[in-house]
């Protein structure tokens, strides 16, 4: 759908919002003269510095082009050709990308019906009965989501149970970190916290949703997968010649903390529309809100009525449930002339 400057705010997804002026400016620094292409550049080593600081000594970041991309590069790391990856039944690898593991990696997914999202590690231990026999795919991989599809976070200690009963049968842990900083703000806590610190084996580091252009990152913790990345990563398509670009908004995300205060204003104003739905009749929660995404419940009539003049996405029809998204530059008149439009559809019907 195309729209006009005069469109209100869109809830349908924080990939909607522009770029933070910090990472425009970055990039904009960036764009003087010549520098070495593929990441033998200054900006990409900064980066890599950086992602040590972040995530600690032995941690290894490398850029990447996209989200999908970057689970990719990190799932192929662990993933032999008739292993299987454990994940949720919502997790975006199984539900939003199109069968790219199954297609790229030749690979299956074994989901896992959840509640809110979240992998337990019992889960796990249902997915294993398969181990050593011949006839069936090899579990390799643990694969969560954090936030989850349904806005929830996992905290520092269900990682680390997770990591612990992953890695007790022999699997790896890997996260898909799109929304790792929202997480990350809702609990109050560093990014080291919830991933090395937790357990956590590789993981990708999400930007284009938190205020960057288009830059995302996989990050190895466990060192005896890092050789393999820039390999996968070419292979993969993956690699950006003119990386320095990607680098220089990666650099800027985790200086002075830009990823938080981006990810903790997104969380409130999902916070301050899923407060201000709490007294509107017919209107109410279908999960909690942990993150910047709020999923309602709402009469089709409402959910109708809104999405002739907003942008958000219906997430089951069957039961009325819609996800609205919030982003780093969504703004409380936003989130309150959406609510007053709300309360309006609610009282005529």
């Amino acid at each position: 759908m195309l729209i006009d400057s005069t469109y209100p705010k869109s809830f349908a997804s924080d990939n909607h919002a522009g770029v933070h002026p910090d990472i425009l400016e970055a990039m904009a620094a960036a764009n003087h003269g010549d520098a070495p292409a593929y990441g033998g550049d200054q900006w990409t080593s900064d980066f890599e510095e950086r992602i040590k600081e972040s995530f600690g000594p032995g941690a290894k970041g490398f850029a990447v082009l996209n989200g999908a991309g970057a689970n990719m590069v990190g799932l192929a790391l662990m993933l032999g050709r008739y292993d299987a990856i454990i994940c949720p039944d919502s997790a975006h690898i199984a539900t939003h990308e199109a069968g790219a593991a199954e297609r790229l990696l030749g690979v299956k997914l074994m989901t896992v019906p959840t509640e809110h999202g979240k992998l337990q590690p019992a889960d796990i231990k249902s997915r294993l009965s398969g181990i050593g026999n011949p006839h069936e795919s090899q579990p390799a991989v643990v694969s969560i989501s954090q936030a989850t599809e349904l806005g929830t976070c996992y905290s520092p200690e269900e990682i680390a149970d997770l990591a612990e009963a992953t890695h007790a049968v022999g699997l790896r842990l890997h996260v898909d970190g799109a929304r790792l900083a929202n997480a990350a703000a809702y609990f109050g806590c560093d990014l080291k916290t919830i991933t090395t610190d937790a357990g956590v084996d590789v993981f990708s580091f999400g930007g284009t949703k938190n205020g960057a252009l288009a830059a995302e990152a996989v990050v190895v913790l466990d060192p005896s997968l890092a050789d393999a990345v820039p390999f996968l990563r070419r292979q993969s398509l993956q690699l950006a010649s003119k990386m320095r670009f990607i680098s220089a908004q990666l650099s800027a995300l985790l200086t002075d903390d830009l990823w938080r205060r981006n990810a903790a204003h997104a969380n409130q104003m999902a916070m301050r529309l899923a407060d201000g739905i709490a007294d509107i009749p017919g209107v109410s929660l279908a999960q909690p809100v942990q993150s910047n995404a709020v999923f309602a419940t709402l009469p089709p009539a409402i959910t109708a009525t809104l999405r002739r003049r907003y942008l958000f996405h219906p997430w089951d029809e069957a039961t009325g449930v819609v996800r609205w998204m919030t982003a780093f530059d969504t703004a409380p008149e936003h989130v309150d002339d959406f609510l007053d439009d709300i309360r309006k559809a609610a009282a005529s019907l």
